[in-house]
């Protein structure tokens, strides 16, 4: 039975490529570690498959960011504020027609939004081409810790045998265990590429990414409304998520606080109605609504990896990757991005990791990721930039008698003319009490915190 058995295996790993790395997830984190080996001399593989959302919408290579994250959340930021632009442009003598009269083609965008991702999908593969990277569009797991499987398009498999194994492939949307929520909702998969306009629209989570599609949305002159189970941007400052949600309430975006769905219903009309409670009395409301937009977190591919089969530790809770600078319990394999724990789930972030661990696996580098003080933006209407400690985490490492806060509020020059609102333009700067006073958390809220925000970061 044991010679039948190596006899078997002898005919699977037969068609076998063998590699020095092997890369699962063709995004940021990924593509970064596959180019700097490279670099090294190293023969690299790249695997990247995108499952379709519950409702269809599938991408090319380049992972989240690229097709369906910061890059056309951005395009839609600036969307709505060239929109917003509109109102100011009058005040500065421009003569153009009623901003009120004026709409957005919203196919228009979604053109212009998908030409650019789909170019930046071909760059992408230009680049692996031009690297010498095998890029194979399958969804990779594991068989052992130094083979991989991959399941290509058309059903078959192709095997491949790795010295190292970089797991960097992200996460998908999660959806609440509610009735009709994953047939009837959308997410961020499919808001970018969405075909008709989505009108009135009811956001599910007030994390970065609902805040966001809610602020673009309002912008562009769709009704959006944000359900708020607990509290807005957890994890961030909270005085500063105070003031961003005073600010898009401001401009017309709607909050239900405390609130948690209880189930969706498509209606003869088209419209989908939503019931949601109270999670302080239990009361029932609903209302109509054009989309449901879900934004209530993501989960690790590690399922569809086989992550556990192999032995790979992973978070009870999470299911992501437990790791110690980058490396798993498991030697030769190693993982960057969205997949670990406790890490930002920022581009930058994985790039850098990513180019980290090349260089310390194949150019006798030492040099290890450092996860503290990564500047961050949310793009809400009116920006916020931060990077080091919030106020609360601040109190809760060096205890609140051993911290010093500055703030102020200003008004922007571009605010006088268009007498635009400049109530919660502020900023906050958070520093250790004693001598030499050193600075561990920075806040910025206002137009372009991300620029503003980043040239600070350094100095943290």
């Amino acid at each position: 039975l044991l010679s039948f058995l190596n006899l078997c295996n002898l005919f699977y790993f037969a068609g076998s490529s063998v590699y020095d790395l092997v890369v699962i997830g063709g995004g940021s984190g990924g593509l970064a570690c596959a180019k700097e080996a490279v670099a090294y001399g190293k023969k690299v593989a790249v695997l990247d498959y995108v499952t379709p959302s519950p409702q269809g919408t599938s991408w090319g290579l380049g992972g989240t960011c690229v097709n369906v994250g910061c890059i056309p959340k951005k395009l839609m930021h600036q969307a709505a504020l060239l929109g917003e632009a509109l109102h100011d442009a009058k005040q500065f003598g421009w003569e153009i027609p009623d901003p009120a009269e004026i709409k957005i083609n919203w196919s228009r965008l979604i053109e212009a939004v998908q030409n650019h991702v789909k170019s930046v999908n071909w760059v992408t593969r230009v680049m692996l081409r031009e690297k010498n990277i095998d890029y194979i569009n399958g969804r990779g797991y594991f068989v052992d810790p130094n083979t991989i499987a991959a399941t290509l398009k058309n059903g078959s498999e192709k095997i491949l045998k790795a010295d190292h194994i970089v797991v960097a492939c992200g996460g998908r949307p999660s959806y609440p265990d509610v009735p009709g929520a994953k047939e009837l909702s959308i997410t961020s998969d499919d808001l970018f590429s969405l075909l008709t306009p989505p009108g009135d629209t009811l956001i599910i989570g007030a994390g970065y990414i609902g805040l966001e599609c809610a602020g673009f949305l309002n912008g562009m002159g769709f009704e959006s409304t944000v359900m708020v189970r607990s509290v807005v941007l957890r994890g961030f400052d909270q005085q500063m998520a105070g003031m961003i949600t005073e600010e898009m309430v401001e401009r017309g975006v709607k909050f239900l606080h405390k609130c948690v769905p209880v189930s969706f219903e498509k209606q003869n009309s088209g419209k989908i109605l939503a019931k949601w409670k109270s999670v302080i009395d239990d009361s029932v409301y609903s209302k109509e609504f054009d989309t449901i937009l879900m934004a209530t977190g993501r989960k690790a591919l590690t399922n569809e990896l086989k992550a556990q089969e192999v032995g790979l530790d992973l978070d009870s809770q999470s299911n992501k990757i437990l790791t110690k600078f980058e490396q798993t319990n498991i030697p030769n394999i190693y993982a960057v991005g969205d997949v670990l724990v406790g890490c930002p789930e920022l581009t930058p972030v994985a790039v850098q990791a990513g180019k980290l661990l090349a260089a310390r696996l194949y150019g006798n580098s030492n040099v290890n990721m450092d996860y503290e003080n990564v500047a961050t933006t949310v793009f809400s209407p009116l920006e916020y930039g931060c990077v080091g400690l919030s106020e609360e985490a601040a109190i809760s490492r060096h205890g609140e008698d051993n911290i010093e806060v500055y703030h102020a509020f200003y008004k922007p020059l571009e605010f006088f003319v268009p007498q635009r609102n400049p109530a919660r333009c502020y900023l906050k700067v958070i520093c250790k009490r004693e001598s030499p006073r050193t600075v561990i958390g920075m806040h910025f809220l206002g137009p372009q915190a991300g620029e503003v925000i980043q040239g600070f970061a350094a100095a943290v």
